[in-house]
C-alpha cells in the first residue's frame, strides 16, 4: 500500500499569535500505518488546538451542567430574547454550499472501516458521511484506522467503481463532551489532560487531507454532532478559522453542516447558523438523538413527560414536527441546506415481501421530507439510496435543492418544540422488552469495537440506542406501569435483561455480560449519565499505553 504524502508544514506565526509551549504525547500502541497519520506536524496541530482552544471547551461544558441542572429545576427552554437582532436582520446569511456540496439529495452514513468505506463510495449517494462519531465505537484501533482509511479515500485509493462519480466526503468527527484517553495534551504549565475527541478528529483529518481535498477539487467538510447552544457552534468557528491559517488555506475553505439534535441547539437554531456563518454550509434534523436529548433534558420534570414507546414517536408527532418545520424555514431564510434525519432500514434479498414495505416506508419518509422543503436526506444503506433519491427527484422536479422555498408558512413557538406531554402512544410491556433487547445486543456489538449495528432489520448506531436506553431510565425514575399492568422497575429490567441474554447465541469472546452490566450502570442509577458512551469509553475501551 502507497504511504501517505507528508501533510503540509504548519505556516509560522507572528510572534504574536505563536502557539504555547504544549504538547500532545501519544498513549496508545502503535498501530499498522498508524505513523502515516500521527506525523510530528499532525500532532503539532492538535497541540496548538489544545493550547488555544482547551479551556473554553472546558467552561463550555460546566455550562452545560448548569443548563441542565437548570432545567430540572424548572426553567423552561426558550428563544434567548438577547440575540433577538440576530434573529430579526433580514441581511445576513451562510457561506452556503461548497465545491461538490451543491447537490446534497441523498447523503449515505457509514463507518470509516475500510469495508463501509469502500461501499459507501460506490453507493451512487451524492455525499458520504464518514461517521467517526455515533456510528463508530472508538477502540483506539478504529480511531486510528478511520483516519488512515479517510485519507486512502480522498486520495482516490477506494474508488468508487469504473466510470461513476463518487461522493463528496463530509466527516462527522466526535462531540465537545467526549475525550481521546490514548492522546494527552500537556500545557505549558505541565498540566496533562486527556485530548479533545473532536479535536483529535478534525485535526487529524485536517493535516493529512485539507490540502488534497483542495487540489481535488473539494475541500474539508464537517457535520458538527451534539451542540447544545450558539457559543458552542462559535468554538468550531474559531477552530476553523485558525487551522485555516496555520494551515494557509483560504478564509472559508472549510464547509461545516450542524446536526440539530439537541432540544436547546433548536432553541438557538439561527443563532448557529450565525456564528458559523462564514464556514456554514446547512442543518440536519439528527432525530434520534434529539428524541433522547428531550427524553433526558426533561427525566426529572414528573410524570406527565414521560413519552410512549419508541415506535410511537415519529416524525409526525407533533412536537417533532415543529421542530423539523422550524429546521427548514430556517435553513432557507439564511441560505442554508436543510438535511433531513436518517432512515435505518436494511433491505434484505431472503425477504422480498418484507424488504418491499421497508422500502416503501423509506420512500413514505423521504416523500415527507422533500415535501417539507429539505433539500437532501440521510440513508444507511447502500440499497435505500435509489428509493430516497427517486423521493426527492419527484419533488424537486430537476432541481438539486429547495433553497428558494422560503416556507414563509411556518410560525413555530417554544409551546410547540416543548409541547411532549400528552404524546400520542402507550408504553407497553413489548416497548420495554424492545428496548432493552435494542440497548444490550447493540452495547455487546459496541464493546467489540463495532458501532454501526443490524438489528431486527434496522441499522442501530449509538443515537438510536440511546433513545432506547434513555426512555428505560425516564420509565424507571417513575415507576412508569404499562398498558398492560406491568410497573417498570429495576427487578423487571433485569428480568427482561437475563431473558434477553439467556435468548443470544453465545460465543467465548462475546460481551453480552459487560452489555448488560452497562445497560444496567446506565439506566437505573441515579447519576444517570449524559451519554451511555461516556462511562462505557473510559470503563472498556481504553487500552493501555505502550512504553
Amino acid at each position: 500500500m502507497t504511504t501517505l504524502d507528508a501533510p503540509p508544514t504548519p505556516t509560522a506565526a507572528p510572534p504574536e499569535h505563536r502557539p504555547q509551549r504544549g504538547r500532545i504525547d501519544v498513549l496508545g500502541p502503535r498501530l499498522p500505518r498508524g505513523e502515516e497519520v500521527l506525523t510530528p506536524e499532525a500532532l503539532d496541530l492538535l497541540a496548538h488546538l489544545h493550547d488555544r482552544f482547551g479551556p473554553r471547551r472546558a467552561e463550555l461544558l460546566a455550562d452545560r451542567a448548569r443548563r441542565r441542572t437548570s432545567v430540572t429545576n424548572g426553567r423552561d427552554l426558550r428563544f434567548r430574547p438577547e440575540t433577538a437582532a440576530i434573529r430579526t436582520d433580514p441581511s445576513w446569511r451562510v457561506a452556503g454550499t461548497g465545491p461538490g456540496l451543491a447537490d446534497r439529495r441523498v447523503e449515505i452514513t457509514s463507518p470509516a472501516d475500510r469495508r463501509s468505506a469502500t461501499a459507501a463510495l460506490g453507493s451512487g449517494a451524492q455525499t458520504w458521511v464518514a461517521d467517526l462519531e455515533d456510528g463508530t465505537s472508538p477502540t483506539w484501533g478504529n480511531v486510528i484506522d478511520g483516519q488512515v482509511v479517510l485519507a486512502d479515500a480522498v486520495r482516490g485509493w477506494l474508488g468508487a467503481p469504473e466510470g461513476a462519480t463518487p461522493p463528496t466526503i463530509i466527516l462527522r468527527p466526535r462531540g465537545w463532551h467526549l475525550v481521546e484517553k490514548h492522546l494527552c495534551a500537556s500545557d505549558a504549565g505541565g498540566r496533562r489532560t486527556p485530548a479533545s475527541a473532536s479535536l483529535v478528529d478534525f485535526g487529524l483529518y485536517m493535516a493529512a487531507n485539507a490540502r488534497e481535498l483542495v487540489t481535488r477539487g473539494s475541500g474539508p467538510y464537517f457535520y458538527l454532532p451534539k451542540l447544545e447552544t450558539a457559543a458552542e457552534a462559535r468554538l468550531w468557528d474559531d477552530v476553523f478559522t485558525e487551522t485555516e491559517r496555520v494551515l494557509g488555506l483560504a478564509s472559508g475553505t472549510i464547509r461545516a453542516t450542524v446536526l440539530i439534535e439537541t432540544i436547546s441547539a433548536a432553541f438557538e437554531m439561527e443563532e448557529i447558523l450565525f456564528e458559523l456563518r462564514e464556514h456554514c454550509a446547512g442543518l440536519n434534523a439528527g432525530r434520534w438523538d434529539y428524541l433522547a436529548s428531550i427524553i433526558k433534558e426533561f427525566r426529572g420534570r414528573g410524570p406527565s413527560w414521560v413519552l410512549p414507546d419508541r415506535s410511537a414517536l415519529t416524525v409526525t408527532t407533533p412536537f417533532m414536527r415543529a421542530y423539523t418545520e422550524l429546521l427548514v424555514a430556517t435553513c432557507h431564510r439564511r441560505g442554508a441546506h436543510a438535511i433531513g434525519g436518517m432512515s435505518t432500514a436494511i433491505p434484505d434479498d431472503r425477504d422480498p415481501e418484507g424488504t418491499e414495505r421497508a422500502l416503501a416506508g423509506v420512500a413514505a419518509d423521504k416523500r415527507r421530507e422533500a415535501g417539507q422543503g429539505f433539500d437532501g436526506t440521510w440513508v444507511a444503506h447502500p440499497g435505500l439510496v435509489a428509493t430516497a433519491r427517486d423521493a426527492f427527484d419527484g419533488e424537486l422536479a430537476g432541481a438539486t435543492d429547495q433553497l428558494g422555498r422560503l416556507r414563509e408558512d411556518v410560525t413555530v413557538t417554544a409551546t410547540d418544540l416543548l409541547d411532549v406531554r400528552g404524546s400520542t402512544g402507550p408504553v407497553t410491556d413489548e416497548g420495554v422488552r424492545a428496548n432493552v433487547s435494542v440497548a444490550v445486543r447493540y452495547m455487546e456489538a459496541w464493546l467489540r469495537g463495532i458501532g454501526a449495528v443490524p438489528i431486527d432489520g434496522q441499522v442501530e448506531d449509538a443515537s438510536t440506542a440511546e433513545v432506547s436506553r434513555a426512555q428505560l431510565g425516564q420509565w424507571l425514575a417513575h415507576g412508569t406501569t404499562t398498558t398492560e399492568g406491568t410497573r417498570v422497575t429495576p427487578g423487571y429490567v433485569e428480568q427482561l435483561l437475563d431473558e434477553v441474554v439467556a435468548a443470544q447465541p453465545r460465543t467465548a469472546d462475546d460481551r453480552f455480560d459487560e452489555a448488560a452490566r452497562l445497560v444496567r450502570a446506565v439506566t437505573s442509577g441515579e447519576d444517570n449519565p449524559t451519554f451511555f458512551t461516556v462511562p462505557g469509553y473510559v470503563g472498556h475501551l481504553v487500552e493501555a499505553a505502550h512504553s
